[in-house]
């Protein structure tokens, strides 16, 4: 895999120019008399009309506890921003000073020397009050490349109204969710389940299930077309075409978001970043009518992915100094406490889960566990790749385009091809 300069040597390279040239850029800035000051810039990707406006606001608090720094926030659509920072920091012009990286961007980044390493600067501090889990998908080779700041699984977020008016409770299993449907659907009319199509992260819960896993990092192998692998194909498959859920190819979070607010169907599989839109859907004015369980298990487990979002300081930052000190903010025991309250997002700090915020929110109580137990996807620098192949065969098997046998040798045989030497 092609490998960018260094994320070490383009931070002292541009540490030379930055002592050359002064600070007359836009971003310019850093300690003057120990005094932080300049321009932070800050691509958040969270969701729009709710996460972002919380994290805005937190923003705004780190200027007023610096009011010589400018924070330049700018909200980037979460499916844009992976390849447009690659670009930008590629053509070294555009990248952001700190971006909100999901967990599997943050190796592919670092192996390309785009991120500054973190490890002895002020963006990691308190670093033993996180969650092992959380600190796993930031590193590479040996090096911090992110600060977590929320960790997430999922879970089934099921209508209780609906549920009581058809006589059931949440699944525990597949067998389950099909009796379930079926019951709902004699009752009420409405469709059980609606399946995300257009998204493999909604896929891993039933990959995992069945006992299988996209790749094994530690042996160098790609597991996802084993019959492991082609057993989670199939369930998924056997869901839409008894009836039990439906699915669209395209618009798949609006349609699922949509469906489900407006109690066309009675589940959905989901995380704690869509709590706050579900609950302006009219079938939730009511909030106690949203249910949430773990996801039915398949024929050999119990397992929802672990994900979630940190924050990382590009290596070519001429303000490192006050990225720093904004990320450290950014996922302080307060910050995360208050998205915990607001958002009802989980703290990747083990203190902020004795905050009030996030003590009160039932939600962060449901999904504390859950994430305890999530399955750790592989942290390697392609990890993030290895979604849009399957994205494609997902997709066509959701809608009869193609076999699970098919799908499942086809996704492999792209990983074989991404992951050079791999078995």
């Amino acid at each position: 895999m092609r490998r960018g300069i260094t994320a070490t040597a383009l931070v002292a390279a541009l540490a030379l120019a930055a002592t050359a040239c002064g600070s007359d850029d836009e971003s310019g800035g850093g300690k003057s008399s120990g005094e932080l000051s300049g321009t932070v810039t800050w691509w958040d990707t969270s969701n729009v009309g709710s996460e972002d406006k919380v994290f805005k606001k937190l923003a705004e608090g780190f200027e007023k506890q610096h009011p010589k720094v400018d924070v330049k926030y700018v909200s980037v659509p979460f499916g844009e921003a992976q390849n447009k920072f690659k670009n930008a920091a590629q053509a070294g012009d555009g990248a952001p000073d700190v971006i909100r990286s999901e967990v599997a961007w943050t190796p592919d980044f670092a192996s390309l020397g785009y991120l500054a390493p973190l490890d002895g600067t002020s963006a990691l501090k308190n670093q033993d009050d996180f969650l092992k889990q959380a600190v796993a998908s930031t590193k590479y080779e040996g090096k911090t490349f992110a600060v977590p700041q929320v960790i997430d699984s999922m879970g089934i977020f099921y209508n209780k109204k609906m549920f009581k008016e058809a006589g059931v409770e949440a699944p525990a299993n597949l067998d389950d969710l099909k009796t379930v449907a079926k019951k709902i659907k004699d009752k009420t009319g409405k469709t059980g389940l609606y399946l995300r199509g257009d998204d493999p992260y909604y896929f891993l819960s039933f990959l995992y299930g069945e006992g299988g896993d996209m790749v094994d990092a530690g042996s160098k192998s790609v597991t996802i077309d084993k019959p492991e692998g082609v057993k989670a194909f199939k369930a998924v498959k056997a869901l839409v075409d008894d009836g039990t859920a439906k699915t669209d190819a395209s618009d798949g979070w609006e349609n699922m978001m949509q469906s489900f607010k407006n109690g066309d169907v009675a589940m959905m599989i989901n995380g704690p970043w869509a709590v706050s839109d579900t609950l302006t859907g009219k079938e939730f004015t009511d909030k106690d009518n949203l249910g949430i369980a773990p996801v039915p298990a398949g024929s050999a487990a119990q397992g929802a992915p672990q994900g979630g979002h940190s924050l990382a300081v590009y290596a070519g930052s001429k303000n490192l100094e006050a990225s720093y000190a904004f990320v450290e903010y950014m996922t302080s025991v307060d910050s995360q406490a208050t998205a915990a309250g607001e958002l009802n997002l989980l703290p990747t700090r083990t203190s902020a889960y004795a905050k009030k915020e996030a003590v009160d929110s039932e939600i962060v109580g449901f999904f504390k566990p859950v994430v305890e137990t999530a399955v750790e996807r592989p942290w390697i620098p392609e990890g993030g790749s290895l979604f849009e192949p399957l994205r494609v065969e997902y997709t066509k098997v959701l809608t009869g385009q193609t076999t699970p046998e098919k799908a499942a040798k086809a996704t492999g045989d792209s990983y074989r091809k991404l992951l050079e030497g791999w078995k």
